[in-house]
């Protein structure tokens, strides 16, 4: 039985995902690093050290920084990356989400925040739709990053369900990968071909209608 609903964040309740993208896009031009289309996508869902080090891993620069250095390159991005998440407001929230949360909050379900975000909070905060979760994931909390399952299953254990009474919510690879290790029945919105694995997906969030997300549960 469907008790929770559990989300990422960026690219799935807020476009913030293009301001971390910019942000990061940046920072690998100012290291001597072109990033294509595909690399770029490619950093969605992941934590922001594991971003960093796959940007150097792309641009043949693994080794050339100490930890240090990373941490600074970090914060930088992350300071770039705030002051967009400034201009937010409950405008930013994606098509179809509102009318998603607030059938989920008349249905009596609990819902919780799966993000790697550190500014989750923040972000909310701007949208206006901090109090409608019951529970966030502090990433500062977990040892690994997605795919690894460690967020999904967080998520879940703080609002006191079992994997198959809960649906997750992504638009990245590696967190549709993280869903289904957790064992929990993955929603992917995007692209078919990146979210193969998903167990229901839809094009874009004013696509997503709780009840036929809700049936697909069932069925499965």
């Amino acid at each position: 039985m469907l008790k929770g609903l559990i989300f990422d964040l960026d690219g799935v309740l807020t476009n913030s995902a293009k301001f971390h993208l910019g942000a990061w896009n940046n920072l690998a031009k100012e290291l001597g690093i072109d990033l294509t289309a595909d690399q770029l996508d490619g950093l969605r869902g992941l934590s922001r050290m594991d971003s960093l080090e796959l940007i150097l891993k792309d641009g043949g620069q693994e080794t050339k920084y100490s930890e240090a250095e990373k941490e600074k390159f970090a914060a930088e991005k992350n300071e770039k990356f705030l002051e967009q998440v400034e201009t937010m407001t409950p405008d930013d929230i994606l098509p179809g989400i509102p009318e998603l949360l607030a059938d989920a909050k008349a249905q009596g379900l609990k819902m919780a925040i799966a993000s790697a975000s550190k500014n989750a909070p923040k972000i909310l905060n701007k949208l206006g739709i901090m109090g409608e979760f019951d529970a966030i994931v502090d990433p500062a909390s977990l040892s690994k990053g997605k795919p690894d399952p460690e967020i999904y299953v967080k998520a879940q254990e703080l609002l006191g369900f079992e994997a198959d009474e809960v649906i997750s919510f992504e638009d990245a690879a590696a967190g549709v990968a993280a869903i289904k290790a957790a064992k929990q029945f993955a929603v992917g919105i995007g692209s078919a071909t990146l979210l193969k694995d998903a167990d229901y997906l839809v094009a874009t969030t004013a696509d997503l209608k709780l009840a036929e997300i809700e049936a697909a549960f069932n069925k499965k």
